[in-house]
């Protein structure tokens, strides 16, 4: 099997995976109280944070990934214009085939 063939789901596992690590580093910083936490509306903040760093983070160390799953997207996405095209052409065909013929059968009727 291809390595590109899971791009999305390579790409999206780690994303994840950069995003938990900043969870818990934000976690145990607010329980060692360097972040101060207070209720839950300090742990909002903390899965906040952890998304807000975990963003760049993703975009710098994941660059290689993200062009790889692109390019699987943009080939799935190509391949079904491609698929659509096909067949919207054969039913154009049809069309001006029984347009030609129903013209065919008037002008022979005149």
């Amino acid at each position: 099997m291809s390595s590109k063939s899971h791009a999305t789901l390579r790409y999206t596992s780690m994303r994840a995976t950069i995003f938990l690590g900043c969870l818990l580093v934000a976690v145990l910083l607010g329980h060692f109280g360097v972040i101060p936490v207070a209720g839950a509306a300090g742990y909002v903040f903390l899965v906040l944070l952890a998304g807000l760093v975990s963003a760049p983070l993703s975009y710098v160390l994941l660059s290689k990934q993200r062009d790889e799953m692109s390019a699987q997207i943009e080939a799935k996405v190509s391949g079904l214009r491609s698929r659509t095209a096909q067949r919207i052409a054969g039913q154009n065909a049809e069309e001006d085939a029984a347009d030609d013929a129903a013209r065919a059968a008037t002008a022979q009727q005149n």
